[in-house]
This record gives structure tokens, C-alpha cells and sequence, in this order.
């Protein structure tokens, strides 16, 4: 039987304690005033060297963030990621979450896709640059209250596919239902921003 589609409008877009201490000392014949309540503790501030900053550039539907955290040593990572927005009741809220980190010396290249908890678990999720393409398919690998992820890995042949591909193309997968969602994939700018988090992680090596 063929997977009913979900039609859904799609936008594409490039954690306090109180404590109040009161105490009264008793005088055989004079009571004493009670005693003022002790001011609420302020809340901790990160030292200025805590904060991580942030940096960001856009190519095209792609956006490339870098938080660098003081040190020493300064600790830099990056990732290029791609928001996909839909209409809801008449007001624009983030769908999915496309990224891809830069991986550690030796790992694998990773896109994670993170999409709601709605998910049917026994379905893989696929993602193709065109309808023609057969694409490449994992299961969800986990999920959390903020959402299911998918883990893609990016072998060689299959980010050459990505690099050269300029158009739109689309992540598949079925919600609790079973209807299959299609959600939107623009390749438009992913070269351009693989290329930038390259270069700014071999820099910061």
C-alpha cells in the first residue's frame, strides 16, 4: 500500500533558587526584634572566560556557527546546519534541523537530522538530492524530548553527490501514523559552506 503523503507548509530557513532566613531571639522580660531576612544568594555568573562566543556566516540556504570557548587552550567547533520552518496555526515554528560537524581526525563525516518525536521507529529515514535519486537511508538512532535524530554518515562517494548538487532535494520518513512526511532539502550553498567549516576547524588545529 503507498504511503499517504503529510502535506505541510514549508519555510526554509539558512536551565532559581530562593532562600529566606528569618530567626527571632527570645529575652526573658524584653523581646528582641526579629531579625531582617537574609538577602537571596545572587545567582552564579559565568567568568567572561566561560562564555562561549559565537560566529556566523550564510551561503546561500547553508549557515556555518562556530562557538569558540576561551581557554587555554581555546576550544573552537563548527557545524553548517539548515532549519526548516513550517506554518502552524498561523504561526512559523523550526520543523527539523539539518547539521554536519566538522568530525574529530579519523572519524566519519556525520549529518544528523533531527525532526518531532512523532516518528514511526521501524521506518528508516531517507535522504535524496533529487527524485531520481535512490539516496541514502539510515533507521532514527535515538530519541530525547526536544525530538528522534538520525545520523547520516557522509561517506566519500555520497558527499561528492552532495557538493555537486545545487537544487532541492528532500528528507523522507513516517510519523506515528505511518503517513510518510516529506520535508524540504536545499543543497543550494552546502559546497561553499562544507568547504568554510573545513577550513575553519584545519585552522583551528
Amino acid at each position: 500500500m503507498r504511503a499517504e503523503k503529510k502535506s505541510v507548509p514549508w519555510l526554509l530557513a539558512g536551565a532559581v533558587l530562593l532562600a529566606l532566613a528569618s530567626a527571632a531571639a527570645a529575652q526573658p522580660r524584653t523581646p528582641a526584634p526579629p531579625a531582617a531576612p537574609a538577602a537571596p544568594p545572587a545567582p552564579p555568573q559565568p567568568a567572561p572566560n566561560e562564555v562561549p562566543q559565537r560566529t556566523t556566516a550564510s551561503y546561500a540556504n547553508w549557515v556555518l556557527t562556530c562557538d569558540t570557548q576561551a581557554g587555554p587552550p581555546p576550544q573552537k567547533t563548527c557545524e553548517i546546519l539548515q532549519v526548516v520552518q513550517a506554518q502552524a496555526q498561523g504561526r512559523t515554528v523550526p520543523f527539523s534541523r539539518i547539521g554536519v560537524m566538522h568530525p574529530v581526525k579519523g572519524q566519519p563525516i556525520k549529518l544528523v537530522m533531527q525532526v518531532p518525536t512523532n516518528v514511526t521507529l521501524s521506518r528508516e529515514v531517507r535522504i535524496q538530492i533529487a527524485d531520481a535519486d535512490p539516496g541514502i537511508a539510515v533507521p532514527f538512532a535515538r530519541c530525547a524530548p526536544v525530538g528522534c535524530f538520525a545520523d547520516f554518515e557522509l561517506k566519500d562517494d555520497v558527499l561528492k553527490r552532495f557538493r555537486a548538487a545545487s537544487g532541492n532535494g528532500k528528507v523522507t520518513y513516517a510519523d506515528v501514523t505511518g503517513h510518510e512526511v516529506v520535508v524540504p532539502l536545499s543543497f543550494s550553498g552546502f559546497s561553499q559552506a562544507f568547504d568554510a567549516l573545513a577550513k575553519e576547524m584545519n585552522a583551528a588545529h
